[in-house]
């Protein structure tokens, strides 16, 4: 599937309507979501007969484009049902075998389930300090391959720092610099549009 259908297809996908400000909910817009995919799919190989976790699913936009790029199995998590349902919906609508499961990704224990790439667009910890990095922590445990996540460039070398000193990655990496759109959401936001500076990091864990 090329680049330019893949987005498409993403862009008609519903999004927040009712978005909690408390779990940091902001949509990840279909040109994020899809070269995010694509360069995990046609650079490193991650996506296509793999299983594949989206940890704080949302509506469901990364875990769509894995399995649009022909993942074996895809697994939304996410703690808001709200969300779960609306990315349920989204699946339907593309006719896509995603399965979803409600939980707070912190308490996450798979047994015998096996993963092996996590994609995610987590909290930046805006609201709550160092949530993107319980995420991380979480996805450097449960995936077998690898783990892509957006965090903010701001963070970056201390994101580089933890992942490598303290949750045992055997490497990270920015992929690209890109620009996270945030739409007028919550009553605290001035401005109709602005964006953010995000890193899309590729992680990779140790193999015992």
């Amino acid at each position: 599937m090329k680049l330019k259908q893949l987005e498409s297809l993403l862009g008609d996908l519903q999004q927040f309507t009712n978005p909690k400000v408390e779990l940091e909910q902001y949509p990840t817009g279909p040109h994020i979501a899809s070269r995010m995919l694509y360069m995990a799919e046609n650079s490193f190989g991650d996506i296509s007969s793999k299983v594949v976790a989206d940890f704080g699913c949302g509506c469901g936009s990364l875990g769509a484009a894995a399995a649009l790029l022909g993942a074996e199995q895809v697994i939304g998590f996410d703690i808001d049902s709200e969300s779960l349902e609306l990315a349920s919906l989204n699946a339907d609508e593309l006719e896509l075998d995603m399965s979803f499961v409600q939980c707070d990704i912190k308490h996450l224990a798979l047994r015998g389930q096996i993963v092996d790439t996590v994609i995610m667009n987590p909290p930046f910890g805006t609201r709550k300090k160092g949530a993107d990095m319980e995420f991380l922590f979480v996805a450097l445990k449960v995936a077998s391959g690898a783990v892509y996540s957006l965090h903010k460039s701001s963070t970056r070398e201390h994101v580089k720092r933890t992942a490598l000193r303290e949750f045992n990655a055997s490497s990270a990496e920015v992929l690209c610099e890109l620009r996270f759109d945030i739409p007028q959401l919550y009553k605290f936001h001035k401005k109709r549009e602005m964006d953010v500076a995000v890193d899309l990091w590729r992680f990779v864990p140790k193999r015992n």
